[in-house]
């Protein structure tokens, strides 16, 4: 037994040593490099999402989820991108009326196209040239540099501090394995990570940061007592509570991925990856927390 499972974390890790530095060294060159990954992601993505939930018409329901999909990342129009991923997903629950599992079919298409493309949007919401930011850094490179270290932080948080404390369950009738310590383990470790990351950006490489506008500063009074305070935000505290944010979004992805492999019943969404399962397996918490998070900083910050 030990050595069976010594075996699985080598090849985690050696999958872990090929995967990260590639999304690394992609996302700091740029476009087209960053999108091509998406897509080829995607496309992976959207076959075993197919292949998990259909034995039949798998080829079809991978066309219509790689059309969406392709429109979401490359037509930089949400008056085009909303229209054609509706069309699409009235198309593929027609297509899915003798399906099984017809209402997970028909959900790949948004889920899909919405999730991984949010990770696209996000990484050109942060480009220099929209005036936001200082054009001698390379802010989209450093903010998804950040936002993926916080959901890998949760992630090997969660599996380290919950394999040696376990503890309550989590949410046992979805994932057995998963318990609230791990989570707090993960929202620490992506905490910390994070004030590392941002103490390195702003104090050693000096980069300027967004500012903040409304969350620039927290105020509390009471009038009764008299009482006032001010807390003035800087970027470490800010970015440490978005972690929390981040990490408490990534688990809720991975909730939603093990309810739908434990409806269809499988343990892996495939294979793909030795050690990690499937492509769905490893980016689940990344594509739901990356929605939230475009939105946030695209029309809240």
């Amino acid at each position: 037994m030990v050595s069976r499972k010594m075996g699985a974390m080598i090849k985690r890790v050696l999958a872990a040593v090929v995967m990260i530095p590639i999304a690394i060294i992609t996302l700091y060159i740029g476009s087209p490099f960053v999108e091509v990954l998406t897509i080829t992601v995607g496309g992976l993505l959207a076959w075993e999402w197919a292949n998990m939930l259909s034995s039949a018409k798998t080829s079809h329901y991978v066309t219509a989820y790689m059309i969406s999909l392709a429109t979401a990342i490359w037509a930089y129009n949400f008056e085009v991108i909303i229209p054609v991923i509706l069309i699409v997903t009235v198309i593929v629950w027609n297509m899915a009326d003798k399906e099984k599992y017809r209402k997970l079919i028909t959900l790949g298409v948004p889920y899909i196209s919405v999730g991984v493309a949010s990770l696209i949007w996000m990484y050109r919401s942060f480009d220099p040239s929209e005036g936001n930011f200082d054009a001698r850094f390379n802010y989209s490179f450093i903010m998804m540099a950040w936002f993926f270290l916080m959901v890998w932080s949760m992630d090997i948080g969660g599996l380290v501090v919950g394999c040696n404390l376990r503890g309550p369950k989590l949410a046992p009738k979805i994932s057995p394995n998963k318990t609230w310590s791990g989570l707090i383990g993960g929202i620490l470790l992506a905490v910390s990570v994070s004030i590392i990351f941002m103490y390195f950006c702003t104090e050693i490489m000096e980069i300027p940061f967004y500012d903040f506008s409304k969350f620039r500063y927290i105020s509390f009074s009471y009038k009764p007592m008299q009482m006032q305070y001010e807390w003035n935000v800087d970027n470490q505290l800010f970015y440490a509570a978005l972690a929390v944010l981040i990490a408490i979004l990534a688990q809720i992805g991975d909730l939603i991925e093990s309810a739908i492999k434990r409806k269809v019943g499988v343990k892996d969404s495939s294979k793909l990856i030795p050690g990690h399962g499937g492509i769905f397996d490893r980016i689940d918490g990344l594509i739901f927390a990356s929605v939230f998070m475009y939105l946030f900083f695209m029309y809240i910050l």
